[in-house]
Parts: C-alpha cells; structure tokens; sequence
C-alpha cells in the first residue's frame, strides 16, 4: 500500500487567501507524509513561497484580477471572479499535467474554487473538495436558503442547532442578494453534490447534531480530519511576517493574564474603532498582545491615529505587532484569553488549546462560528460593539469574574476533548483511511 501512495499523485487547488491556504498546506503535508507526490495549482494572488515547501511542486495560474478589485477588498466579488478567469487556465494547467504525468489520483480543491469540481467532470478526474470552514456551513448556502420560514423552523428542531441562532445566520446571507452571492451558492451545492468526498477540518464531537443534518443532504462522505494544525508538520504559511518580540513580551506575564487580541487577515475597522479597541484594552488593566497588521485601519498605514501618548500609557503591560504567531501565542502559559474575529482556523487552534474566547465577528462564517463559542460550547462572550466601557466590562467578565471561571472550566473541557481526538488513533487513522481509500479507489476507476 505505501508504495502505491508513492506512485500516486494529487493535484490540490488553493484559494489565495490566508484562511484557506494554511488549511490546504497542512492537508498536502499530511498527504505527502502518506506517501502521495503533490502539486499545488494557485491563482497569483497571495502566491504561496515555494521554497518553503521544497516537497510540493506549485504551478501558479493567471487570475486576471484589477487593482481596484484587489484595493475594494469584497471577498465574494473576488471568490465569483477567481472562478470566472481562473476556470480556463485552469483547464489547460490539469490537461497539460495529465499530458506529462498520465495519472492524477485525485483532485483536492477548496469548495470555493468551486469551478475545479466542473472541470472535473469533464476531464474525468476524480475530486474531492476541502471545506476549511465548520461543516454546519453547507445547511446555511444550499438547503435552508431554499426553504420558507415555515419549513426552516422545521428543520432545526434540535437543541444544539436552535442555539447557533440559524434564522438570525439565515438572514444575514439574505441580506446579499448580489449576482455574484446566488451564483456562488449554485455553484457551491452544485460541487458539493458531485464531490467524490467533502473535507471538513473539523472535530466530529463539535458539530455532531449539524454534521447529523448535513449528511441528510449530501451524498458524499463527510470526512472530518481535523484538527489539521495539530495533524499536520509544522508548516511556513503565513502571508505576513510573524514577529516572534512577541514572545519575549508573553515570557515576562504572569499566567493566564494576557489577553491576545488579533482580527485575522481580513477584517478592518476604521480609525474612531481602533481608538475605542485601544482605550478599552487599556482601562480593562489587563495585559495584552495585540495584532494590528498593516492596512487593518481604513484610511492609515498603521496606528498613526492613536495618540503618541498611549504607548507610552500603556508601557510594558501592553504589545502591539503586525503580525504574531499565533499558534505558539495560544499555547503560550501566559494567554487567558482570545480576543477573535471567530475565523475557523483561529476558533480551531483557540479549541485544542482551552483558551476561551471574546467574539467580534466581521462577515461570512464568522458569524455561525460565534454563535458555537457563545451558545453551544459556551467558551466565550461576544463583543456586541467597539465602545471602551463595552469592552473593558467584556474584557473583565472574561479574564477576572466569576464568569470567566466557569467559561474557561468549559474551554479546558474542549481541549481535552481535542486531545483525545488527536491521541485517539481509531478515530484519527481511521477518517485518513477512509480518504485514502477514496483516492485509490478512485485512481482505479
């Protein structure tokens, strides 16, 4: 069987943003480690340094993206128009690399490169596609979007999908009725429904009554692998430049005091939200580290809005960086708490570490993930505005009150959860079985 591997070849397709790529790079680890060779196809955007992954071969595709697209920052406009102008160069790039190597195994593809699973078809290539979001996602875009308020209550009857809120997560996704938005979602169910597998980076026991729901929907086999950080060699994915002064300044606090902060590789805020963010974490009296990268703050390069007297004010008992790494940060002794935009990845690595968690979310999942901190697992509060009292008294329910004690017991709950999952072979060699087996069963057809 390993030599089998060894003559197998994947083709991976990457979404080019941070949320995606660390996801798929694990993935293409984890399967390399297998014993799979592996090419990774990418559009040039956020290109990926090969020399980090001298064991993948990158073939990078034009994506014909403007400036002005790139400068407007509209994460569905960019998703529908990667699919528009990379489907064709796409096409030639897995003809050409079935032309030289005569074999793809398998394609693995970001479900929102949803235009590989068309290609695809017609190539007659088998894919699989990796959702690096939580697998209760695929009920909000190709089912409940298609029922009326009746038959949607219906459908989510359950405890643990009552308390995600659905119908508030319902209507936010209404509220989007852009071409490219019900496009994207036809597209989506579209590929899901004709997947030879669905990839979630996920825990099963996270999502178990969700997962229970979707799998009444999709006839392809969910495979939950996660968590892909823990699984996965440590990897160099990061598309900014981490600053490790961080840790130094994490080294000198005292445990479980820290709050860190960071808003991950998309979301901004404008510059009236960045005061308000920073006079809040400096009245809670809480020490913090604090992720503000460059271009976060609309209208500024950095925190050139904040007064040259507030780092001073705040002195050793605050850090602020551009970027941090942020799973060493969250395994760090000093951390107590998590201060999110709720991405998945980051919601993940804030899991398997029992760190409990402050929700702001900005857009799209992060909203659904929020809703799982807060009502289902209970290992967090949300951020209901960027107002300083707001958020000093946020601050300080989480890392000081009672509260916090209680919601951080929960968290730890979590993480040895996870831990199980990951020490656990049954169940972790067990779902990479399974998607090995869908490989080589379907290299053979």
């Amino acid at each position: 069987m390993e030599k089998q591997h060894k003559s197998s070849h994947l083709v991976l397709v990457m979404l080019p943003f941070q949320g995606h790529m660390t996801p798929m790079l694990q993935l293409a680890s984890i399967l390399h480690s297998k014993g799979f060779s592996i090419t990774i196809v990418h559009p040039e955007l956020n290109s990926p340094n090969p020399s980090n992954h001298p064991e993948f071969t990158f073939v990078s595709i034009p994506d014909k993206l403007t400036e002005s697209q790139l400068s407007d920052k509209n994460v569905t406009g960019l998703v529908w128009s990667l699919n528009k102008n990379c489907a064709v160069p796409l096409r030639q790039c897995l003809e050409k690399i079935l032309h030289s190597h005569n074999n793809i195994a398998a394609l693995i593809y970001d479900t929102q490169m949803y235009c590989a699973q068309t290609i695809a078809n017609d190539l007659g290539l088998p894919a699989i596609t990796l959702r690096t979001s939580a697998a209760t996602t695929m009920l909000l875009y190709p089912v409940f979007s298609q029922l009326d308020e009746e038959d949607f209550m219906s459908e989510i009857k359950s405890p643990e999908l009552q308390a995600l809120h659905l119908q508030r997560l319902r209507a936010l996704l209404s509220q989007n009725p852009a071409k490219e938005m019900m496009e994207i979602r036809v597209e989506l169910i579209n590929a899901l429904k004709s997947s030879l597998a669905i990839i979630v980076n996920s825990m099963e026991f996270l999502e178990l009554e969700a997962l229970s729901k979707v799998k009444q929907y999709f006839p392809a086999p969910i495979i939950t692998i996660g968590p892909l950080h823990k699984l996965a060699p440590a990897i160099c994915s990061s598309l900014f430049t981490e600053e490790d002064k961080c840790i130094s300044w994490l080294n000198k606090q005292a445990p479980k005091s820290v709050i860190y902060v960071s808003l991950g590789s998309m979301a901004s805020i404008d510059r009236k939200e960045l005061i308000e963010m920073a006079w809040g974490l400096f009245n809670s009296k809480q020490p913090f580290l604090w992720v503000v990268r460059r271009g976060m703050v609309r209208g500024s390069e950095w925190i050139e809005s904040l007064t040259n007297g507030f780092e001073e004010s705040v002195g050793e008992r605050g850090c602020i960086v551009k970027w941090a790494p942020q799973t060493e940060v969250l395994a760090h002794a000093a951390v107590g708490g998590f201060w999110s935009h709720c991405g998945w990845n980051s919601t993940i690595e804030s899991i398997c570490e029992g760190v409990p968690m402050l929700c702001k979310p900005f857009f799209g999942d992060q909203h659904l993930n929020t809703s799982y901190i807060c009502n289902v697992w209970k290992i967090g509060l949300e951020l209901q505005n960027l107002e300083r009292g707001n958020i000093e008294r946020t601050i300080k329910r989480l890392m000081v009150d009672m509260e916090g004690n209680d919601i951080r017991k929960r968290a730890m709950d979590l993480k040895e959860k996870a831990a199980f999952c990951l020490v656990d072979e049954g169940s972790t060699s067990c779902s990479f079985n399974g998607l090995t087996k869908h490989i080589s069963s379907a290299s053979e057809t």
